[in-house]
């Protein structure tokens, strides 16, 4: 029997199941909103003051189902090793007494094969373009306005060998049946007028139409308002302490610093902090947490300021309109969980957006920021049911997390409820640990 046979056996009725979700962040919060919308008693639990504070703070912005893939791929781990002697190499690895790291290198390193990229970027292609016919189902039923645009993203190349390499992903979107189109520096301009200022070199680009952006963390919170104002219980600035096993191993609530939270079922969407909270029930999922850094400014000149989504591939920074504010989001750090702002980083990230849109506002007076992606070494994340009854994930979605996050949140809730999902969830679950 599912988990709602038996508590409907032992309650009477769906609508008197409550599920917790721990973590307020674009995940666990389109978590909730689709188990309210089964009919769940849903109750939010987040260590910080409001919601989306976290790695859907300051993120790239971008909705990119075309781009989701695995950084495991191959000939990446040649290309980390020559990063290891550039100052602002796109990824940076600074060895820790962590068994975790090394652990998760291992296994990343092991995923780097044709045929591992392969199945894994099948994987994340299914749900990235599932949870993008989530989200703007989401968006119509509610009517949020979280700044998002739907021009497109345009990948841009700053030399030859990336614009040859171009055609061999153009080939694989193909295959995902993904709209695209090749095309070079003088149409790369048409399509962004913008960039007819740039300083950069650009040798060309890859345009995928279908793509969008938006502020996650707007959503994040409109969401979230939305979702108190029709009865979901959100408790801020409460630290997740253990989940509770009745005397049948079953998870029957949390414990936090305040309060025993009883629960029917428990949905960890935590990010980064996942990992330790489950691996205290026995539960060991290699996920490790990848610095982002990113710098946001006003727009002074908004012609100068680009409508598409764009991503200077030679650095892999990411440039985004967000309403009246540009950001600029790059770098993969393999550290610790540190989080404060590193100005230097955050003010490469920003050079490439001056190098792209130089006139577009003052470059000076950006908002740093870092955050942590919740990454896997093979790519996919976890969603759905543990061997623990009641207990289920939504977590360990890495740079994609705001790319999935709809997807995610309806899947966990069909599941909960006995639903079959509208997916197959092959390779997105557990099992394939």
């Amino acid at each position: 029997m599912s988990l709602v046979g038996i508590v409907q056996a032992n309650r009477g009725q769906q609508s008197n199941m409550k599920v917790v979700v721990l973590g307020a962040g674009v995940v666990g919060v389109t978590s909730a909103w689709y188990l309210y919308k089964q009919g769940f008693e849903v109750e939010v639990v987040d260590r910080r003051a409001a919601a989306g504070l976290e790695g859907s703070f300051a993120n790239a912005g971008a909705v990119c189902p075309g781009f989701s893939g695995p950084w495991a791929a191959p000939g990446m781990m040649a290309k980390a090793c020559r990063w290891l002697f550039e100052a602002q190499a796109p990824l940076k690895w600074h060895p820790q007494f962590s068994l975790a790291q090394w652990r998760w290198l291992w296994q990343f390193a092991a995923n780097c094969s044709l045929e591992r990229y392969q199945v894994n970027k099948v994987r994340m292609q299914r749900i990235a373009h599932y949870s993008q016919r989530c989200l703007r189902a989401l968006q119509t039923e509610t009517g949020l306005d979280y700044q998002q645009s739907a021009q497109g993203v345009l990948q841009l190349f700053g030399n030859e060998q990336e614009f040859a390499a171009a055609s061999r992903a153009s080939q694989v979107l193909t295959r995902f049946a993904v709209a695209h189109r090749l095309v070079d520096a003088r149409e790369a301009r048409r399509i962004e007028p913008a960039l007819a200022d740039a300083c950069l070199p650009i040798t060309g680009g890859l345009y995928l139409p279908d793509d969008e952006a938006g502020d996650c963390a707007l959503f994040t919170q409109r969401l979230a308002d939305w979702l108190s104002l029709h009865g979901v219980t959100f408790r801020f600035n409460t630290q997740v302490n253990a989940l509770r096993l009745d005397d049948r191993h079953r998870v029957n609530g949390v414990l936090t610093h305040g309060a025993a939270l009883d629960a029917d079922a428990v949905v960890v969407a935590l990010g980064c902090f996942s990992a330790p909270l489950l691996a205290s029930v026995g539960i060991r999922l290699p996920i490790y947490p990848v610095k982002g850094y990113s710098a946001t400014l006003s727009i002074h000149n908004s012609a100068a300021a680009p409508q598409v989504c764009v991503m200077y591939e030679h650095h892999k920074v990411m440039v985004t309109r967000l309403g009246d504010r540009l950001r600029a989001a790059g770098i993969a750090e393999i550290s610790d969980h540190d989080t404060r702002p590193d100005d230097q980083k955050c003010a490469f990230v920003a050079s490439i957006a001056r190098g792209l849109f130089p006139d577009a506002g003052d470059y000076r007076t950006f908002q740093p920021w870092c955050g942590l992606r919740p990454m896997t070494p093979d790519g996919p994340g976890y969603v759905g049911a543990t061997p623990l009854a009641g207990l289920f994930l939504a977590c360990g979605q890495g740079t994609s997390g705001w790319t999935q996050a709809a997807g995610i949140g309806r899947i966990v809730a069909d599941v909960i409820a006995g639903n079959t999902p509208d997916i197959d969830l092959t390779g997105l679950t557990m099992a394939r640990l």
